[in-house]
């Protein structure tokens, strides 16, 4: 059981771990993961407004902050969260080194309120990234259109960037654009190559979800295409990816210099409908140079009956008659793409304000109690 993870990353596949909390480090959670191969943490707004507000873990430093005279809830919901991020990178910290820094990272992402903000995002990526002060910490920024700008100056100034909520291969090409031109503003300017990381987050579940539904709608032969619409999205990307950093064109110069490539990364991942397999979303996408980070559950149904051997290069042809087909039935993915990443947006960003007012709401019990 415990080898499975070590296969995956026998085979170039790194696990981490989509969840993060204060109990999951006091408890020596991550350490056992770590333990089993998970190899790097990823955070979102909606994650870290369960670990808040449904637990008592974080009342006792919330007390101490409001002690101390805060009374602003965003620096409150800093206080609480950065901890926690900082806690997790220095356990991951030895994973860095080891990898001479290709693993061992912790996702943080910018507020969600600013995802159409370009120098807004900026801003406070560099803030947070600064404050951190850790190697092995990615700032997460959307893939939205104002995004990408962020994403080459960030690179160019050497911070790290987790490129979140990706689902068409349209914003995949500019996400992998933004990361290269950034590496080469770095290198005309002198900069350091190496210790900048970036991986791209492509979001995998959520497409069957809609997909099927419209699937559902048309009924009749195009219920045969449920079930594959995302693994084929996700292969297809695959395939531009080692196109784009394939070391013998444009990329080569900045490899020789030191740069990484900017790995794909498999999120959401969970298995939404209960008729698939649990472990669908992990078993497809395994491969070279790839990130799969994994909810709890699904981490544990992997370690349990995962797979181990390279798919993501497999059926490559078949994925692209999938989505042609897919498209031949009346589903426009450039529809469902952008819908998707409308919804992602505002799911963070309601997660957001749910945990900012749960933070208030705590502010006036705690300060009653007092």
């Amino acid at each position: 059981m415990s080898d499975r993870i070590k296969k995956l990353s026998s085979v170039g596949q790194s696990v981490w771990c989509d969840n993060l909390s204060r109990r999951m480090l006091d408890s020596g959670e991550l350490q056992r993961l770590i333990d089993l191969g998970v190899v790097g943490v990823t955070s979102n707004p909606t994650i870290f407004m369960k670990a808040i507000t449904g637990s008592d873990d974080y009342d006792g430093l919330f007390q101490r902050v409001l002690d101390a005279g805060e009374t602003d809830v965003m620096t409150i919901y800093e206080r609480l969260v950065m901890p926690d991020v900082a806690g997790a990178a220095d356990i991951l910290r030895p994973v860095y080194d080891r990898t001479d820094g290709l693993d061992g990272y912790v996702s943080l992402e910018v507020n969600p309120k600013l995802a159409f903000d370009t120098e807004a995002t900026v801003v406070e990526a560099r803030r947070l990234f600064a404050e951190l002060n850790r190697p092995n910490v990615l700032i997460k920024v959307p893939g939205t259109d104002e995004g990408i700008p962020a994403i080459e100056t960030l690179i160019s100034e050497g911070i790290s960037v987790n490129v979140t909520l990706i689902f068409s291969l349209a914003m995949y090409e500019r996400v992998m654009d933004a990361y290269v031109n950034g590496l080469r503003l770095r290198h005309k300017n002198g900069g350091d190559l190496h210790r900048v990381a970036s991986v791209a987050s492509f979001f995998v579940s959520r497409v069957d979800s809609l997909v099927d539904k419209l699937l559902d709608e048309k009924g009749g032969d195009a219920l045969a295409c449920k079930g594959q619409a995302a693994v084929a999205n996700a292969k297809k990307a695959y395939a531009r990816f080692e196109e784009v950093f394939d070391e013998a064109g444009d990329f080569g110069p900045l490899a020789r210099a030191g740069a990484r490539v900017q790995r794909p990364l498999w999120a959401s991942t969970s298995t939404k409908n209960p008729e698939y397999p649990d472990t669908l979303y992990v078993d497809a996408l395994i491969g070279p140079n790839t990130v799969n980070t994994m909810p709890p559950a699904t981490l544990e149904a992997t370690l349990d009956h995962g797979a181990s051997e390279v798919s993501i290069t497999c059926g490559v042809d078949e994925a692209r008659e999938v989505l042609e087909k897919i498209d031949r039935l009346g589903v426009d993915m450039v529809a469902v793409t952008d819908q998707l990443l409308r919804e992602g947006v505002a799911m963070f960003a309601d997660s957001f304000d749910e945990l900012l007012a749960n933070l208030t709401a705590k502010q006036e019990q705690l300060r009653a109690v007092g």
